[in-house]
């Protein structure tokens, strides 16, 4: 059984995914504030997090940083907050993915079985695939249903990327620097331009991308389509 630590203030939102999460057989653990969700996670050692950002204690984004300092456990964050901002500060200081409250519980559902995944052992496979499309990480190839594609070096850089964090929103700023370095003055209409390349070699309709996803002014996600991975 996985072990969920739920850090909210809100008792009925405690309640609502302590019932939801039970039924899905969930362990679930709840804290109140920022302190004693610290104390929690070291005390329960939960297999992923959900934090809320308006703790009465502490910002939720400084319990977010103490725990990148020491566990690499994932971390969802629940919060009202909607700014690109804030969702771009929280994504480049570790959180794993956000949702923006009020949330569906099934979606949190998906999103939570995504973030668990990336942190299973086999994650280290040579080979990743989302419906269609595979990608042969030992020998830098792409496939579309079963047939190589060709992608240019910088294209194979920045869909590898995406498939090393599958499902999980990766900002402009993480690939740019992921990918030409931190001190290269790519912009992100660079990015952006590879990006539609890549659409139109591994999308079935690149208008309607269902692989490749845009977060708007955020960065991009690579969906999952196939349970198995």
């Amino acid at each position: 059984m996985k072990r969920v630590l739920v850090i909210d203030d809100e008792i009925h939102i405690r309640r609502l995914l302590r019932i939801s999460l039970g039924k899905k057989e969930y362990d679930v653990f709840e804290a109140g504030n920022g302190f004693d969700g610290i104390q929690e996670v070291q005390k329960s050692r939960p297999d992923i997090i959900l934090l809320d950002l308006n703790l009465p204690d502490r910002d939720g984004l400084s319990v977010l940083q103490e725990i990148r300092t020491w566990s690499t456990i994932p971390i969802v964050i629940l919060s009202v907050r909607n700014s690109e901002e804030d969702i771009v500060t929280l994504l480049n200081s570790g959180a794993d993915d956000y949702l923006v409250k009020p949330f569906n519980t099934e979606e949190l559902i998906a999103r939570m079985n995504v973030a668990l995944r990336r942190q299973r052992p086999d994650m280290k496979e040579t080979t990743f695939k989302t419906g269609e499309l595979e990608i042969d990480f030992g020998n830098r190839k792409v496939r579309v249903a079963d047939q190589e594609i060709n992608v240019t070096p910088t294209e194979y850089s920045i869909l590898s990327y995406l498939a090393r964090n599958p499902g999980r929103i990766v900002t402009q700023e993480r690939i740019l620097k992921e990918i030409w370095g931190p001190i290269s003055d790519a912009e992100s209409g660079s990015l952006r331009v590879h990006v539609s390349s890549l659409r139109k070699k591994i999308e079935s309709d690149p208008a309607r991308p269902e692989l490749l996803i845009t977060e708007p002014s955020i960065g991009y996600r690579l969906v999952i389509k196939n349970k198995g991975w």
